[in-house]
């Protein structure tokens, strides 16, 4: 009786497969750890090319090259710690605010302090040049938000509403701004007719607030939460983003897609059409800002250790034309005088089987 093989049960692996979006996240790879001379409060790439990144740290903005990473202008004619560095959009101008009250314009290329603007009475946190590029925008702990005229260096808006520490600020769209405060308020600002045309009320103390791609919505960070309100439905709040341990204190949009770094150490991103997450990061340190170059090619986190890290996305090489060429031909025919004799190799038992065949039962299951 001529002896049948078994098989031996194999065990089904359950695959793991992760999105194709977090798979994109993670080619940003290979960080490089900057140390600054201070907590880095805020990170702007610049909206041309090369983009080259600003990080505002301690008393001084320091521009930082795209191609070699190095400090290539320092800016640092401060007299107290340096905030929100921003570029215009043509990227020739870099405004800034500092714990002296002032705001300051400064020449990218040359370093040279073109206009100076003061008027506030404690430091100024939120500074950000307008779309119209003639004028700028800033917001202080003295609880007022004021926008300045390039040419005349003066104060042509000034609003009060309100009523503590207003900490972040973004530009929505042309004519429209919006701020948080630490009363746990969003106010959103006609700049041309001097108003406030809506009021968004969260939970907790604004640290950050930044439009969505079209300005039709801004995203509020408080507390653990990042909030999405609807600014066409009056700042009708659509959705919350609970996935922080701790306050969530910076925001960056690229798209669709939304970044938040916290003090829980991580940077998540989320996607804004389906509202949910789709990767995660953890960093050595609290994160107090985050910054995309407008390529999507590096990202850049700083944190409460006075360090910044600096993540490149790894692209996939690409095959060469002659390899790729060499796929696509068939492999070259045989010569006619040449016989090619396909010889089938008998499938052997296994080792359990061989036991088996034996009768040596114990051994046989120790073999599986």
């Amino acid at each position: 009786m001529e002896y049948k093989p078994i098989g031996a049960a194999k065990r089904t692996r359950t695959v793991r497969r992760g999105l194709p979006e977090s798979a994109y996240w993670k080619r940003f790879a290979s960080p490089v750890l900057v140390k600054e001379h201070g907590m880095v409060t805020w990170m702007e790439f610049s909206p041309t090319q090369p983009h080259d990144l600003l990080v505002t740290a301690a008393m001084r903005v320091q521009l930082y090259g795209a191609r070699t990473g190095q400090v290539r202008r320092t800016f640092g004619r401060f007299t107290a710690t340096a905030r929100s560095g921003s570029f215009r959009s043509d990227g020739r101008l870099i405004v800034a605010g500092d714990d002296a009250n002032s705001v300051v314009v400064l020449d990218a290329r040359s370093r040279t302090v073109l206009r100076s603007f003061r008027g506030h009475s404690d430091p100024v946190h939120v500074t950000r040049f307008l779309p119209d590029r003639a004028h700028v925008l800033s917001a202080s702990d003295d609880r007022t938000v004021r926008v300045w005229d390039m040419a005349s260096q003066a104060e042509v808006s000034r609003f009060d509403g309100h009523s503590d520490y207003v900490r972040s600020g973004c530009v929505v769209s042309a004519g429209v701004v919006a701020t948080g405060a630490y009363d746990r308020t969003v106010r959103v600002w006609d700049v041309r007719a001097a108003r406030s045309v809506a009021t968004i009320a969260i939970e907790d103390p604004v640290e950050a607030v930044t439009a969505l791609a079209g300005g039709g919505a801004v995203a509020v960070a408080g507390g653990p939460g990042v909030h999405v309100h609807d600014l066409v439905m009056g700042g009708r709040r659509v959705a919350t983003l609970g996935n922080h341990e701790k306050t969530v204190t910076a925001l960056c949009v690229d798209g669709a897609r939304l970044l938040a770094g916290s003090l829980d150490h991580h940077v998540k991103i989320y996607d804004m059409q389906a509202m949910r997450l789709v990767h995660s990061t953890t960093y050595p340190a609290p994160v107090l800002s985050v910054a995309l170059s407008p390529d999507a090619t590096r990202l850049a986190v700083g944190m409460t250790s006075g360090v910044f890290s600096l993540r490149t996305r790894r692209t996939p090489p690409n095959a060469s034309s002659e390899s790729a060429t060499r796929d696509l031909l068939p492999p070259p025919p045989l010569p006619a005088a040449d016989l090619r004799i396909e010889q089938r190799r008998r499938k052997g038992l296994a080792d359990y089987d061989r036991l088996l065949r034996k009768f040596h039962h114990a051994r046989a299951l120790d073999a599986v």
